[in-house]
């Protein structure tokens, strides 16, 4: 019963000490929240991160501009692997491509992305 106890506890910590809603706070906040489609397409687009391997691309095209054979080159992947990836990436505007004759080449959408990438990169290395 000790953990039924440490568990009721837990809750009390969880929840506010006296029922009180800031009614202020909440009607401002209720005034700024976006549409649930957007919401839902902020998630989905947090998704794409959450794959390493996805990551892995991006952060090579936050490097440098390269074609699906210097991808799969630089990480130990199939073509048809980094082809695969990078077609969700691209669907989801987080990579642009552009033809050079008969060679495709990939990089990152825009500065979103490449800021998106970059702050990333300094919240876990903090």
């Amino acid at each position: 019963m000790i953990g039924c106890d440490c568990m009721a506890e837990q809750n009390e910590v969880e929840r506010c000490g006296f029922l009180f809603v800031h009614d202020d706070v909440v009607k401002k906040v209720m005034e700024e929240m976006p549409e649930e489609s957007v919401l839902y397409d902020l998630a989905e687009l947090f998704k794409l991160f959450g794959d390493t391997t996805r990551i892995r691309i991006l952060y090579a095209l936050f490097e440098a501009e390269l074609c699906v054979c210097d991808i799969a080159q630089l990480l130990s992947l199939s073509q048809t692997a980094v082809s695969h990836q990078l077609r969700l990436l691209k669907a989801s505007k987080l990579v642009k491509s552009r033809r050079d004759g008969k060679t495709v080449f990939y990089s990152l959408a825009d500065n979103h992305v490449h800021s998106i990438i970059g702050q990333g990169m300094e919240h876990v290395e903090e």
